[in-house]
């Protein structure tokens, strides 16, 4: 099999694969815990602030899922469409709370109706909090495992993936969102919203660190096999540990006031953590739960090499640019928020 550096193909667009979803997490999971905050903001102009906080960057943030999603089935096409059949239902409805978000945050300022905005307000807080969760289902359910059959279809039902350790993940996804999105927030406003939202940031960092707590004592005490790879390869802790320290790092952070570091370490935390879950998966991306040998793997889940070569090139080509143009709307956007007649 081709390789790069000795790093087959494969494996490549594994870590190109990784490395997209991880981008959307970091980036769409602040304006994300942003909107599932907004109902905790009782007054119209702290609401409008919100937004227009990640009104410039939202819709480019979700761009990483779109590649995210492409790369995945450009790359491995077999789990692509095993992942998709098998999960039709929740992302159908992950479309569907993508679509109120979008159509809330658009939709909230056409009207000047109290009750039109608050219905806006709903849609979009509940929608962006559920995007988070359902996330972390996905997420839970790929760590889990699922019944992938020998012709690598999954067999099971659907309700199966609502079980008590994805549902846990999911909320552990929601709270790291909702404590990015309110340290982001913390830079982007001031006065009384500024006062509020650095009471949030603390709750949300309480909500993240129980969630937290207990996902990891389930995962050691119930679902030993994701420690298997740490257990045999002692170096690999390593990540784990920098992972716990990041996230020791955010309440002593907030504690002092400094927030932009403290997103910056939320953000590090949850790309520290993405690598502990390629880490405990690799080679593997989708454990079977009836017979390990039906398991989809990168290997038999792979485009043919030549196609993978022709992706890696344009990867790597399209990949500097979406970074420079995300680094410019946020350059260009920097600083606190002010309200004008442009506003939402």
């Amino acid at each position: 099999m081709p390789t790069i550096l000795g790093i087959d193909y494969p494996t490549l667009w594994f870590l190109v694969v990784g490395g997209l979803f991880s981008g959307y997490a970091i980036l769409d999971g602040f304006d994300l815990g942003a909107g599932a905050l907004h109902l905790f903001f009782q007054k119209e102009e702290s609401r409008r602030i919100a937004l227009n906080a990640i009104g410039p960057v939202w819709d480019g943030n979700e761009v990483w899922l779109v590649i995210g999603g492409g790369a995945l089935f450009a790359g491995f096409p077999v789990l692509y469409a095993t992942l998709f059949s098998g999960m039709y239902i929740p992302f159908m409805l992950f479309l569907a709370f993508l679509i109120f978000r979008a159509v809330s945050i658009e939709f909230r300022s056409k009207e000047k109706m109290k009750w039109w905005r608050q219905m806006w307000d709903v849609s979009y807080s509940i929608s962006s909090a559920m995007l988070a969760v359902l996330l972390g289902v996905v997420l839970g359910n790929v760590l889990l495992g699922m019944e992938i059959g020998p012709s690598q279809e999954f067999e099971g039902n659907w309700v199966e993936f609502l079980n008590p350790y994805a549902l846990l993940v999911g909320f552990t996804t929601l709270a790291l969102f909702t404590t990015h999105g309110a340290l982001y927030l913390l830079m982007k406003t001031e006065g009384r919203l500024y006062a509020k939202l650095t009471i949030l940031a603390r709750r949300a960092m309480i909500f993240f660190l129980t969630t937290f707590a207990l996902l990891t004592l389930y995962t050691l005490i119930y679902i030993p096999h994701l420690s298997d790879r740490f257990k045999d390869v002692s170096w690999l802790f390593i990540v784990p540990v920098l992972a716990f320290l990041s996230i020791a790092n955010i309440p002593r952070l907030i504690s002092k006031r400094k927030y932009g570091q403290a997103f910056f370490f939320s953000g590090l935390t949850m790309a520290l953590l993405l690598i502990v879950v390629a880490i405990e998966l690799y080679p593997v991306l989708i454990l079977s739960t009836i017979d390990k040998a039906y398991s989809i793997t990168i290997y038999n889940a792979a485009s043919s090499s030549r196609s993978m070569s022709i992706m890696l090139l344009i990867a790597a080509i399209g990949a500097p640019l979406v970074l420079s143009y995300t680094a410019f709307v946020f350059w260009t956007f920097r600083g606190k928020v002010e309200l004008d007649e442009t506003s939402y």
